[in-house]
Parts: structure tokens; sequence; C-alpha cells
């Protein structure tokens, strides 16, 4: 006896394919040149006669891009192209690790170790006199310090004043929120130590250093977040 087939029901593609061709095409008219980050879009009657394609299909494009932070509408005003790179890309993405905690940290690690070169040519003294309140403020924690912590991690970050790497701050932060919350014991002593001298690196404008010194920190943690998970899973 034939087994009677079972009904496969599938979402229609057409128009979903359609969306996203379109968001493509209008992302192109930034990859292209012919208009730059700050722009305003054509309004919606026009790009539905360019694009030949429905209302309902543009504005499915439109809200993707909006929730990438590639656009942003104005009430009443129309919509205008993000003149700063989003940090929701990275967040989506981040997002999309789970529990895959050693790739998160690498991330991290590559990121910071990134920046850190550039912040010791581009911080400033201010910023460096917060760094130094934060040392301050983490010598004398109680308790747990990790938005202190990362407080620090923060100002070196933008610091560097680079708004392609500013999208993807927030996205670093993210991780350095997920890293602390497997951080079983905190060990203040070595985190004050750490942090004074990559402090003392980039107030001598020592890229070299300040690269060093970052790396045994975020390394330092890195093993013992690895260590301490291993040691939980057993």
């Amino acid at each position: 006896m034939i087994k009677k087939k079972q009904e496969i029901v599938l979402d229609s593609v057409p128009r979903k394919t359609l969306a996203k061709e379109v968001a493509d095409r209008i992302i192109q008219l930034l990859a292209s040149g012919q208009l730059k980050p700050g722009d305003k879009l054509y309004p919606e009657t026009e790009l539905t006669k360019m694009l030949s394609v429905s209302r309902p299909v543009l504005r499915e494009a439109m809200s993707s891009l909006e929730s990438l932070g590639i656009i942003h509408r104005k009430t009443r005003d129309g919509t205008y192209f993000s003149e700063k790179i989003s940090s929701k890309p990275y967040t989506n993405m981040l997002s999309l690790a789970g529990d895959d905690l050693p790739s998160i940290i690498e991330a991290r690690m590559a990121l910071e170790l990134g920046m850190i070169a550039m912040a010791a040519e581009k911080i400033t003294d201010q910023q460096l006199d917060e760094l130094n309140q934060t040392i301050k403020a983490l010598s004398e924690h109680p308790g747990d310090y990790s938005q202190v912590d990362k407080e620090f991690h923060r100002i070196i970050a933008f610091s560097v004043n680079n708004y392609i790497l500013e999208g993807m701050i927030d996205s670093l932060l993210m991780a350095f929120d997920r890293m602390s919350k497997n951080i079983q014991f905190r060990e203040r002593d070595v985190a004050v130590e750490h942090h004074k001298a990559i402090y003392e690196a980039l107030k001598k404008r020592s890229p070299s250093e300040a690269f060093a010194q970052m790396y045994r920190h975020l390394d330092y943690v890195r093993k013992k977040i690895l260590k301490q998970r291993k040691e939980s899973k057993a």
C-alpha cells in the first residue's frame, strides 16, 4: 500500500524575496554614491514607481532597513539614511551566538586589542583622568565591580573616536556583560593591577605596550572564565 504523501505547507516566497531585493537596491544608492549618509530618501510614491513594486513590498523592505539601523523615519518629514553605522546588526549577530562563550570572548578580544593600539594615539587627557577614576573606584569597591570594570573598557573604546567602530561598541559591551555573568569569583587586586598597567601604557602613548597589557588582561579573564565553565560542567 502506497502511503499518502504528507502535505507540506510553505510560506509564500516571492513577496519576501522581492522585499529583500528592494532593500538591496535602496542600499545600493549608498554603495554607488548616488546618496550619502544623512540624505533624505525619495518619497514612497516615487520609490514605488522607480522600483516597480507595490507599497506593501516597499514598506516591508523599509521596515527591514529600519530594523538594521540603516534608515530612520522622521515624523512628517520623511525617511533618511542614518548618518552613523548602527550597532543593531552587530547586536543581532552576537545574539545568535547563543551559549558559544569561547567565540564571544575571542570576538571581544579581537575588537578590543585592535582598538587599544589606536586609543594610545587618540585618548585625551580628560579620558585618561576618567580611566584613573574608574581604577580608584574599582580598588575601593566592596562587592561586584563589573559595572566599574565595564566603564573602564567603555572609555577606552570611545576614545578611538571612530564612527565605524562606534557601531560595534554596544556589541562589545554586550559581550562584556555576557562574559561577566560567567565569572564565579572576582579577584579585585588582579583587576586593579591589570587596569593600572593598561592606564600607564595609554598615558605613555605607547600602542605596543598598551596592546601587550590589554592582551595580558583579556587573556587572563578568558582563561579564568573558560576554566570555571569547564569545571561547572564536569
